[in-house]
């Protein structure tokens, strides 16, 4: 939805269950009308979409695009955000690693990523920039044990294939004037994690590769070569992710402006936490807890924060829990998209916290106004922690807007207090459009 502060807030549809583009629909016309009823009456109420390879070809068959942009229109609706990290399959099977099939170092990834810019180009409202999250390139464990070469023939292959994406989306741009990032997600045991391997790939392999390629394809100078990069291919900041790499949302925010590197989306999402007792044969009953979080569906990576401050990476939850008895470790982040409207679960905790201080840090400076909630482990969740999922995803969302509203209030009880001279600047928080009207 629009927020009066200048925000587009949504929720994910990666949480509801369905490949083909039929699915996708029913699920859309089951969920959103009587959210925007409740939440967005008398304003749009935007969409995540997530479509995954299968349902963008079927979308593109046809009329259908066209008769989804009729729907759109008829109910106040719009799309501004799009997820296309999972490809295939993320419903009702084992996804795990698969997540991440096929990576950026493959063709497939590629048209997949094109295609949804395409939909995106044409779904998107005048005077509003779009965005498609993806991941993180690949995934670290297929690579473990690969030579120097082959890393080095995945992030230069990664780069090139991301280069010919830019070069989609700048053909978008002059086409029908609207501007369309890709929001590359760090995420645990991807091949990219944390702020300093983001800043890293596109200081050594994305700019030099990019810059080259976009000069000679597209006639830019070197210095419109890099701005189309840095325009075109940003960081989609999963709160959730950024917190299991114990990243303080303040430091990681200062560290990629000051790379140049735009934060193309916000996902709302906290991580499962646990703070682990001193006395280790008292971990038992956490560890009970715990394991209700084991589930088959999902990779649950843990990163174990220890007394001198390292860290210690597990690929599984089911594998970390044969070593909750470590004596020195003092806190477990799990990767685990608990809902945000709470902070305890069941003795357990979450980073919630940190999604509070994202949203405070964005009334200072607004590097993003696309906002999504991706909590999407509701049909996983242990059953005590189950609702009806309507509710659920409202809960949510309302959660936000109340977070959001309590900040933006208080930093204007502040401003009045510094004096009108010293008032933030609020142009950042201006409506995109007519969408505000």
């Amino acid at each position: 939805m629009y927020l009066q502060q200048g925000y587009h807030l949504t929720y994910c549809t990666n949480i509801h269950p369905g490949e083909s583009w039929e699915e996708v629909f029913t699920n859309l016309e089951s969920y959103f009308p009587p959210l925007k009823k409740e939440l967005s009456p008398d304003k749009p109420f935007g969409i995540g979409l997530r479509l995954s390879n299968l349902a963008s070809e079927q979308l593109l068959e046809g009329n259908q695009l066209q008769e989804f942009k009729s729907w759109l229109h008829e109910q106040g609706l719009y799309v501004f955000t799009m997820n296309g990290f999972p490809y295939g399959g993320f419903h009702n099977q084992e996804v795990k690693d698969r997540v991440h099939f096929p990576d950026w170092a493959t063709e497939e990834r590629v048209a997949y990523t094109i295609r949804l810019a395409q939909i995106m180009a044409e779904l998107l409202p005048e005077g509003m920039e779009g965005g498609i999250s993806t991941s993180p390139l690949s995934y670290k464990p297929w690579l473990r044990e690969a030579d120097e070469q082959k890393m080095k023939s995945v992030f230069t292959h990664a780069a090139q294939h991301l280069v010919q994406v830019v070069e989609a989306l700048h053909q978008i741009k002059t086409q029908t004037g609207k501007t369309i990032h890709l929001d590359i997600e760090p995420e645990p045991d991807g091949l990219l994690e944390n702020s300093k391997e983001v800043i890293k790939f596109y200081k050594e392999w994305l700019q030099p590769i990019g810059a080259d390629k976009l000069q000679e394809s597209l006639g830019l100078t070197k210095d419109d070569a890099v701005e189309a990069i840095y325009t075109y291919v940003q960081l989609c900041y999963d709160v959730c992710h950024f917190a299991l790499a114990y990243e303080k949302p303040q430091e990681a925010f200062a560290k990629l402006k000051h790379a140049g590197i735009r934060i193309g989306k916000i996902q709302l999402s906290a991580a499962l936490k646990a703070e682990l007792p001193q006395d280790v044969e008292t971990r038992a009953e956490l560890s009970e807890a715990m394991a209700m979080f084991a589930e088959s569906t999902y990779l649950h990576q843990v990163v174990e924060k220890d007394k001198e401050g390292e860290l210690t990476q597990y690929p599984d939850l089911t594998f970390a829990l044969q070593h909750i008895r470590k004596p020195n470790a003092v806190e477990w982040r799990t990767h685990f998209h608990v809902p945000l409207f709470t902070q305890e679960y069941n003795g357990l905790q979450s980073t919630q916290e940190d999604v509070a201080e994202v949203l405070r840090l964005l009334q200072q400076n607004n590097v993003t106004q696309h906002l999504e909630v991706e909590t999407y482990t509701w049909d996983v969740l242990p059953l005590d922690l189950k609702k009806d999922l309507s509710l659920s995803i409202q809960r949510e969302l309302e959660w936000v807007i109340e977070t959001i509203n309590k900040k933006h209030d208080a930093e204007d009880r502040s401003a009045e207090h510094r004096g009108a001279n010293e008032i933030p600047d609020r142009q950042a928080h201006t409506a995109p459009g007519q969408m505000g009207s």
